[in-house]
């Protein structure tokens, strides 16, 4: 019960016993008091009506006496008149029944007043002439009585409403500060920390608000805090302090990661020796100054072209990973770049299209980072040798189909539900209990077996990931996946559905009519949650009001601030396999744990991906995450 309604139950209840107290003394004094005054007047009649009837009585005149008994009696006052003769023991009797218009019979059946009989021997002289006894009627008392008491009562009925509206309305009043605490609390423990609560007046609640405000403050200090380490931390560990680029160690772990997803692109690898000519000219800090420079105007314009990681993985040497873009935009990716590093070139004095030289390897079918690093050094090293400003590392392998019959075959594929399915355990450090199975989809076209890693670039390039998520989770539902096991599935969401209002309001339609929603989970990639948040928190509101969950893939793998966790609560996040790659140094492990404490500070799921080895999984029990993934345990194929 609240505090409100326990308060309000015992004003309600003192309230009743006040009101029961006065109801009560006022019956009784009512009840006294009508006795008393039917006593009174029994007495004044008995004693007026005795003397009245002395010359009746003396004359033995019954006519007389009876007469005058009839006029007293017929007032309704009484209810029995006895006159009783002395000389002859003659009696005479009059009676009025038990009957009293205007009370109910329960009322008079109660009981309330007692007999009241007054005998009296009416006397001349020495000489007894009669007897007379004289009962009186309680009707009065009870007429009186019922009316005194439903009078009072409709009074303090309607002071009882009054009073309880006023308790209701003063108790919700002065109650509002306590309210907005109690509200204030749930925040703080869902770690929402939002504005300061206004003081109240009353003296004890205005120390309670101070005392959670300052709380308030000091928690949401410390989640500062921790996501300003992350950010030193990763200043620290992965940028490169004279570019302020991504450095080696947090390219090999971005590049581990974009060759385990399914995605298309290039890498390229730059050797700049008119930087060394620099250095020589003017010395390190002109030559720190340039890079710097050269750093921040690749990014300007390269953003522009595709989406890319920019990495200065040595002195002299650049590494530009393309994410996702086939041959032709990777081409005028390249040159952008050219065009970018000549105008640098040309400010510090130096002579264009010398001094630099580009290797670029795409990627092609199943890589692993030691291929794609090879091809793409290769590719550099013929470019220097041939003196050339760029060379394109040539392979043999040929594109599996073109643009338009992979629409062709996607498009079928998803109008016909012709995907075939795995899905990956996701176990618990503690016992290796399954606590999710994350889904993964692959076609069939003709003979061959085509991973999500040779259609999905081509999925996002034909905008066709709303229709291909939107097929998946219809398949969940259709093919009853969701009652094979107890344990929930997790979907990776596309970008383009995220972004896709009409996808919202299917899913938020599906979910509603879904019996298991609560286990179905989806899996939103970090780098949505920067480029369109306001998407994702639309999107996430959704899922959560209707009883499903939802996590943050590739968690930490975006340079930015943790604070969106506090405005999404996700359930869980999956800390970017990069770490999985990351050696084993201190300041890897500081900002692992950094990390890691941001999430669970805020009670959320911590789940390691990329293991593919119990020895690997080691490094991470200290840091004491919940759950772990990656070929350690393979996904498994779903017969449907």
């Amino acid at each position: 019960m609240t505090l409100f309604r326990q308060i309000y139950t015992l004003l309600f209840a003192l309230f009743l016993l006040v009101v029961a107290s006065l109801g009560y003394v006022q019956f009784t004094e009512t009840q006294s008091f009508l006795t008393k005054q039917m006593e009174s007047d029994l007495n004044n009649t008995s004693n007026s009506l005795g003397i009245m009837l002395v010359p009746d009585l003396e004359a033995g005149d019954i006519v007389g006496a009876e007469t005058l008994i009839n006029v007293i009696f017929e007032g309704g006052y009484y209810q029995e008149v006895k006159l009783t003769w002395l000389v002859d023991g003659k009696q005479q009797v009059w009676q009025n029944p038990l009957t009293i218009e205007g009370v109910p019979q329960w009322f008079i059946d109660l009981g309330l007043f007692k007999t009241i009989r007054r005998e009296s021997t009416i006397t001349t002289g020495w000489i007894q002439l009669a007897r007379l006894e004289i009962t009186a009627h309680p009707g009065f008392g009870y007429h009186e009585l019922w009316r005194t008491m439903t009078n009072a009562i409709m009074v303090f009925s309607v002071l009882f409403l009054i009073a309880i509206i006023l308790a209701r309305v003063g108790l919700t009043w002065i109650l509002r500060p306590l309210h907005e605490i109690a509200e204030h609390a749930k925040e703080i423990a869902d770690r929402k920390f939002g504005p300061d609560m206004a003081v109240p007046k009353t003296r004890e609640l205005k120390s309670v608000v101070q005392a959670f405000n300052s709380m308030s403050a000091q928690l949401k200090q410390i989640f500062s805090s921790l996501d300003e380490e992350v950010g030193e931390l990763r200043k620290k560990n992965l940028v490169d302090q004279v570019s302020t680029l991504p450095n080696r160690q947090y390219m090999m772990g971005r590049l581990s990661g974009w060759l385990s997803e399914p995605k298309n692109g290039a890498l390229i690898m730059a050797k700049m020796d008119w930087l060394e000519e620099v250095h020589s000219k003017y010395g390190y800090q002109v030559r720190d100054e340039t890079i710097k420079l050269l750093s921040q105007k690749m990014k300007q314009h390269l953003d522009g072209a595709s989406t890319s990681v920019i990495a200065r993985i040595a002195a002299y040497e650049f590494a530009f990973l393309i994410t996702s873009s086939e041959h032709e935009q990777t081409s005028k990716y390249l040159q952008t770049l050219i065009r970018t590093i000549n105008q640098e070139i040309s400010k510090a004095g130096c002579k264009p299209n010398e001094g630099f030289a580009l290797g670029i390897a795409e990627r092609k079918g199943q890589m692993t980072v030691s291929d794609i690093l090879a091809q793409a050094d290769n590719a550099l090293q013929k470019s220097l040798q041939e003196n050339k400003v760029f060379h394109w590392f040539e392979t043999s392998e040929k594109q599996l189909f073109t643009r338009e019959q992979w629409r062709e075959h996607l498009s079928s594929a998803i109008s016909a539900g012709k995907f075939k399915f795995k899905w990956q355990p996701i176990l618990l450090n503690d016992h290796d209990a399954v606590l999710q199975r994350e889904l993964y989809c692959q076609l069939e076209i003709g003979d061959k077996k085509i991973f999500a890693g040779q259609f999905m670039p081509y999925v996002e390039l034909l905008s066709l990931g709303s229709l291909l998520d939107k097929c998946l989770i219809e398949t969940i539902s259709g093919k009853a996946l969701l009652d094979r096991n107890f344990e929930p599935i997790a979907i990776n969401l596309t970008f383009e559905s995220i972004n896709d209002l009409e996808f919202h309001q299917w899913l938020n339609k599906l979910l509603r009519s879904s019996a298991l929603r609560e286990r179905i989970c989806f899996d939103i990639p970090e780098a949505a949650v920067y480029s369109s948040p306001e998407a994702c928190e639309a999107l996430c509101t959704i899922i959560r009001d209707n009883g499903a969950h939802f996590g943050i893939d590739h968690f930490g793998r975006q340079f930015g601030s943790m604070s969106y966790l506090q405005n999404l609560r996700p359930s869980y996040v999956k800390l970017d396999q990069s770490f999985a790659y990351y050696d084993e140094s201190e300041h890897s492990s500081e900002l692992c744990r950094a990390l890691i404490n941001v999430a669970k500070g805020l009670e959320i799921e911590v789940i390691v991906t990329g293991i593919e080895e119990k020895q690997q999984l080691e490094r991470f029990v200290p840091l004491k995450t919940n759950a772990y993934m990656g070929y350690v345990s393979p996904p498994v194929d779903i017969e449907l």
